[in-house]
């Protein structure tokens, strides 16, 4: 089986980490560090990096587009720098795009998810060429399913998918 990987951001990386991993096709999740301005970020310096997850998936079972439709269904994609309590730039909502196929996809379902007006906002989603990801600390992996109590501002906002 020939796995492939989509890389997202849409806030605190523990929701979005805790809610992908039971998507079907979904293979294993990471949480970590992308798009910032230093190498070899951490928790306490990770200049312009969000906080994002790094998601291995089977093709056969699920599709890029329909991993972005699930992404706008759990975070709200009209906040600027924001989910939830957290604030900042390493809370924004942005999908790193591999390659043009990537880029083009997004930009459709971001059209699908504008025109659908269920946000009553324009998304403002950023679209960011993929670099690299930086895996997080030990201790931020899987957090939800170590502390089930712990914070989260991340749940599914529409059974109805987008697509």
């Amino acid at each position: 089986m020939k796995t492939k990987y989509a890389y997202l951001a849409g806030g605190c990386f523990w929701g979005m980490e805790d809610l992908f991993r039971h998507i079907e096709g979904v293979i294993e999740t990471e949480v970590g560090y992308l798009g910032g301005k230093n190498k070899n970020p951490t928790y306490e310096d990770h200049p312009g990096h969000a906080e994002g997850i790094e998601i291995e998936y089977d093709p056969s079972k699920t599709s890029f587009k329909k991993l972005l439709d699930f992404f706008f269904r759990i975070h709200n994609p009209t906040q600027l720098d924001q989910q939830g309590n957290d604030r900042g730039s390493s809370y924004r909502s942005a999908i790193f795009f591999q390659n043009s196929e990537e880029k083009e996809t997004a930009e459709e379902v971001i059209d699908i998810v504008n025109e659908s007006g269920f946000w009553g906002l324009p998304v403002i989603t950023s679209l960011e060429k993929f670099d690299r990801f930086y895996s997080a600390e030990e201790y931020h992996q899987d957090y939800l399913v170590k502390n089930p109590n712990g914070y989260t501002c991340h749940s599914i906002r529409t059974q109805k998918a987008f697509i």
